[in-house]
């Protein structure tokens, strides 16, 4: 708590340093919400039981019981404060937009002040949920690198609205579209924020992150209502200001491929919450809790997941309003031959799960997709400024960011696709084995191994005794 309440006050002052004097009109509002956020964490400290981060104890400890050896983990020196840097981030770009809604402001202004401030959000909370993948497949326990455990769903949440939320403002951006689409959008990635606190300190469901526990949880709780009512009541009285100034013509075009793209990440943030959320609704109804596993949570999220990677691979190749259907084929003729050459591929090397198949495959759409756009731009320059294509390669990404750097994203997110769908291959199997003796394991693909037990080893490691078998493959 006093870190966040630090940490959003270095950034409040920040965010009234660095804003354009364009957007000035907006900084009186922006400190006002901040300072109240501020002023929240603060009030926790100062009234939540055991919440003084100075209080001490009434007794003197012998000894003290040493860290959870699930968390002596390089990556806890990352993990925590990365995740915590992205939810207190996520503070001003939702102050900026309840100054515009306050200060009737509603053009695309308030987006340009507070979209870098956006975007160091989002990197915060990938950086962060990823070095967790890490050190969860690290301690093996929790079942490799997502278990969907609700602490884990309540940092992916307001990571998947602020994707849509990057996506959706390019729109409003080009077209005027979408304008209450976005504010709701911010409104809810801020509430989320404060809804996974309240799901990591409430303890109010069971989760193996639940490190800590306390009676202020509800705290939050209660922000997290009286923050909600304020936001979207100001939202509805702001709602006819947030006409849009232009229609979808086409299903056809770019803005259709962005809003079907936000439907994908907001119908999965539906779905983890709904899940998250199932034991604590079922007691409400039935009596009793009922948990949903990650059963529930692959059948709704795969083929939504698989959904939004076609669109990634499908937005850079729209045009904006229509697409001719000429435009369309010439685009769409090598992305769709890298995505059959992939699979081909991959079939030779004897690959037969049907969604690993699809999810591959379309992980080679979206890299020709990609290939091809740094192709046709870095080419364009070649021929423009007789550059050469390292030279037009490097001016290409540093003159075009938004665009580029987005599209190396994408790249980034076929990535993590390629890690999932090789879950879809992992097998176990369970056998005894003495020193020297062997045992022999087949692969989904019909390849076989054979392990060797070679010996068991003791060795102390830090504060922790380790007792290691090694195995020759």
């Amino acid at each position: 708590l006093l870190f966040w309440a630090v940490v959003l006050g270095i950034f409040g002052a920040l965010a009234q340093a660095l804003t354009s004097n364009r957007f000035k009109d907006l900084l009186p509002y922006v400190a006002g919400i901040t300072n109240l956020v501020a002023a929240f964490f603060v009030s926790v400290m100062l009234f939540g039981e055991g919440a003084n981060p100075f209080e001490r104890l009434g007794f003197t400890p012998p000894d003290g019981r040493g860290l959870n050896p699930q968390l002596q983990n390089p990556g806890m020196i990352a993990h925590p404060p990365t995740l915590y840097l992205g939810y207190i981030s996520l503070t001003v770009p939702f102050a900026f937009a309840m100054a515009a809604l306050l200060a009737r402001r509603l053009d695309t202004g308030w987006i340009f002040a507070m979209r870098k401030w956006a975007l160091a959000s989002w990197i915060f909370l990938s950086i962060g949920i990823t070095i967790g993948m890490w050190w969860a497949y690290l301690e093996l326990g929790w079942g490799g690198v997502w278990a969907w455990d609700p602490v884990e769903n309540a940092s992916l949440l307001p990571w998947l609205t602020l994707t849509a939320f990057l996506h959706s403002v390019m729109i409003q951006e080009k077209r005027g579209m979408l304008k209450r689409w976005n504010m709701g959008l911010m409104v809810g990635t801020f509430l989320l924020t404060i809804f996974g606190t309240f799901i990591t300190r409430s303890g109010v469901i069971a989760s193996v992150h639940s490190f800590t526990q306390s009676s202020v949880g509800y705290f939050f709780l209660g922000f997290l209502l009286v923050t909600a009512i304020f936001s979207f009541t100001l939202l509805y009285t702001r709602w006819p200001d947030l006409e849009p100034e232009a229609e979808l013509e086409s299903l056809a075009s770019r803005e259709a491929a962005f809003l079907f793209n936000n439907l994908a990440l907001v119908g999965i943030a539906f779905s983890v919450m709904w899940g998250t959320l199932f034991p604590i609704i079922s007691e409400a109804v039935r009596g009793s809790k009922i948990t949903v596993g990650p059963a529930f949570f692959n059948k709704v999220n795969i083929p939504l997941g698989l959904f939004l990677l076609l669109l990634t691979g499908i937005g850079p190749l729209i045009a904006w309003r229509k697409a001719s259907a000429a435009n369309l084929q010439r685009q769409f003729i090598f992305p769709v031959v890298a995505a059959i050459v992939t699979g081909l591929a991959l079939a030779l090397g004897g690959l037969r799960d049907p969604y690993a198949m699809v999810a591959l495959m379309l992980g080679g759409f979206v890299v020709g997709t990609v290939s091809q756009e740094f192709y046709r731009g870095v080419r364009a320059r070649h021929v423009m400024h007789d550059e050469s294509m390292p030279v037009a390669l490097v001016r290409l990404i540093g003159r075009n960011r938004r665009r580029y750097g987005g599209y190396i994203v994408h790249v980034g997110i076929v990535l993590y696709f390629v890690a999932f769908t090789g879950l879809a291959f992992k097998t176990k199997v369970e056998v005894d084995l003495v020193p020297g003796q062997s045992a022999t394991i087949e692969s989904p693909f019909g390849w076989t191994y054979q392990l060797t037990h070679l010996g068991v080893s003791q060795y102390s490691s830090l504060n922790r005794q380790v007792s290691a078998a090694t195995l020759e493959v």
